[in-house]
């Protein structure tokens, strides 16, 4: 290969300079124009001595040519020889050129420079933020849950990392969220799985981050890469709460987040909610009341005028917070036994609208004797379900809702999906059928004969897009409603869907409980990013071990009709070894947001619990 020829370094060289940007462009037309104004100056007081020495000489003549450069318009005031007025009018020529090579490039610096900020290229500064990295349809909720926790502090930011345009990020917030009060947002464009993005965050001064499943196929190995990112990047760690969206990556996630992150296992969550929600009616909106800002709230305490007391006789104890559980070194309870002790070192579960209003009651509520009742609570015995639709959590489903049926129970599945036949070895009380049927057909789902059925579970078919699922869900439901109308049948039916917003449409069937999988991980992931401290609280509400919400009529606990304080309900729960967290009215139960469930009620207020109400409580199966 030939050597590089002298006047193909210097091109090499000039080509280097000039893509250096805005900086070198202006560094180049300076030097152009010192070069014009110098060598104008020269020639003037070689070519024009008389006009030069009326002019004060070299600096004079200097500043005449640095005027008609910068300033093209001044060569109509300029007069003298021939060789002056050219000099002259060359240096405004010249000028010219510059000058109008300065404007364009410094239009085009401007504009490079407000598209970066445009697409959100800059570094925050915040401290104390919440990061958000990922974007799904999650973050709507998650970001409106954050706004009410922080509804009356100053400052508050949450910031988000996405690969999506800074100004549509910024419009979607605007119409899914609206007024965000004194929460600031701001939003970045960038991948949340390179280190030189995440640096764009300020990780250091973070409260705490979380990692959104993004949309589309293999959402898992994204988080898992943005966990790596995390964990690889140096200075300080904030807390990391994650939603992982199979159980099969929960161990590679957590290996490559640590021990410090929380995993939230989005599939195993809302499969056991469809489960306990199949059994007792109006468990999913117990769990979102829970689970959202808006009104109770759960809350640890260390309250050391409980200290010594049996956990029983501290059910009671605050006027305005429901007392649901301990959380000491062993870890958490909810409903422990009633005769457990309360410690120094346990903190105390509470539900409450707000931490500022747990405040121990002046006295403890007396209970009203003869409103109390001892009903007890039989368990069911062999029971049919009906699974209509399929999707991936479908075996899960199968196998969690096979731990709580009674042996001899039997479970039809009736779908056209492929994936319907599989992964049920292994059950102990549930023998499952496969039925094949379009449910969307009323004729098919005629031929089942749902009236044999106690329950249905509606799933949302995973073949379809998450708005197409939703919108066949719905039809499935006109038709059982419909179909329970004519006939005359009574079951209950919970189904599953993505969008919340479908939620008001669905009350149009009457449905017993419907479950916002999406909804709901997001509500978890907020609460989490709030206060880690309560992971072990709603891993416990949701494991079908140990104790959990279980919506039971109101006639077993207190006597119908009759006015009783809620302090009322909570003795007769605790005598059977249960702690009673709310109740639900029967003739609110379409009456949205809350569906006729009200939780942590003052305990001296009077109600009256009639036929079809129902106390919600923590207890064991």
């Amino acid at each position: 290969m030939s050597r590089a020829t002298f006047r193909e370094r210097v091109r090499y060289w000039f080509d280097n300079t000039m893509s250096r940007g805005t900086a070198a462009l202006i560094g180049w037309l300076a030097l152009i124009s010192f070069g014009l104004i110098l060598l104008v100056t020269v020639l003037s007081m070689w070519l024009t001595p008389v006009e030069a020495a009326k002019n004060n000489g070299f600096p004079g003549m200097l500043w005449m040519s640095l005027m008609r450069t910068l300033s093209p318009g001044k060569i109509a005031s300029d007069s003298g020889s021939a060789p002056f007025v050219t000099l002259m009018f060359v240096a405004s020529l010249g000028g010219l050129f510059i000058v109008s090579a300065l404007v364009g490039v410094l239009a085009n610096g401007l504009k490079t420079r407000f598209e970066e900020l445009r697409k959100g290229k800059s570094r925050i500064i915040e401290t104390g933020h919440i990061v958000i990295l990922g974007w799904s349809e999650q973050v709507f909720t998650i970001i409106t849950e954050l706004v009410q926790a922080h509804a009356s502090e100053r400052g508050s930011v949450i910031s988000i990392l996405a690969d999506r345009d800074k100004p549509a990020m910024e419009d979607d917030l605007r119409r899914h969220v609206g007024d965000t009060g004194r929460t600031k947002l701001v939003c970045r464009t960038g991948r949340p799985t390179e280190p030189t993005d995440l640096d764009l965050m300020n990780l250091d001064s973070a409260r705490s981050v979380v990692v959104l499943s993004p949309q589309g196929d293999d959402p898992d190995a994204h988080v898992i890469k943005t966990l790596l990112a995390l964990a690889k990047r140096s200075g300080d760690h904030p807390p990391v709460v994650a939603a992982i969206a199979s159980t099969a990556n929960m161990a590679a996630a957590r290996l490559a987040g640590g021990p410090d992150v929380h995993l939230v296992d989005s599939d195993d969550t809302a499969s056991r909610l469809i489960v306990q929600s199949s059994r007792q009616s109006g468990m999913s909106v117990v769990c979102m009341d829970l689970l959202n800002f808006d009104d109770g709230e759960i809350y640890l305490r260390s309250d050391p005028d409980l200290t010594g007391m049996a956990y029983g006789d501290a059910l009671p104890a605050y006027q305005t917070a429901t007392v649901i559980g301990l959380r000491g070194s062993s870890g958490v309870m909810l409903n422990p036994p009633m005769d457990t002790v309360i410690s120094a070192e346990d903190e105390v579960i509470v539900i409450a609208h707000d931490d500022s209003l747990i405040h121990l009651a002046d006295g403890m509520p007396g209970a009203q004797e003869e409103s109390i009742l001892s009903v007890e609570h039989t368990g069911p015995g062999p029971e049919r379900t009906l699974v209509l639709n399929w999707n991936s959590r479908g075996p899960q489903i199968v196998r969690y809702l096979d731990g709580y049926v009674a042996p001899g129970s039997v479970l039809d599945i009736a779908s056209d999906h492929p994936d319907a036949a599989t992964g049920f070895a292994g059950l102990r009380n549930l023998t499952v059928n496969i039925k094949e049927c379009d449910t969307a057909d009323r004729y098919a789902l005629e031929s089942l004969g749902l009236g044999v059925y106690q329950h249905v579970i509606v799933l949302s078919d995973d073949r379809f897009p998450a708005g197409h699922a939703d919108t066949r869900t719905l039809m499935t439901l006109l038709q059982l409603r419909d179909m329970q109308t004519s006939l005359g049948e009574r079951y209950s039916i919970v189904s599953e869907m993505h969008d919340e917003n479908n939620r008001s449409l669905a009350e149009v069937t009457e449905a017993d409980d419907i479950v916002i999988s999406d909804t709901v991980i997001g509500l978890l992931l907020a609460q989490l990013a709030e206060n880690q401290h309560l992971a072990e609280v709603f891993d416990y509400l949701f494991d079908s071990r140990g104790s959990e919400i279980y919506p039971r009529p109101a006639d077993r606990y207190v006597r119908p009709g009759a006015p009783v304080s809620f302090a009322s309900v909570i003795e007769s729960a605790r005598r059977r070894g249960e702690t009673a967290i709310g109740y639900r009215l029967a003739e609110r139960v379409n009456d949205a947001p809350h569906f006729g469930v009200v939780l942590n009620p003052d305990k001296s207020r009077p109600l009256r619990l009639g036929p079809g109400d129902s106390v919600i409580v923590l207890a064991e199966r």
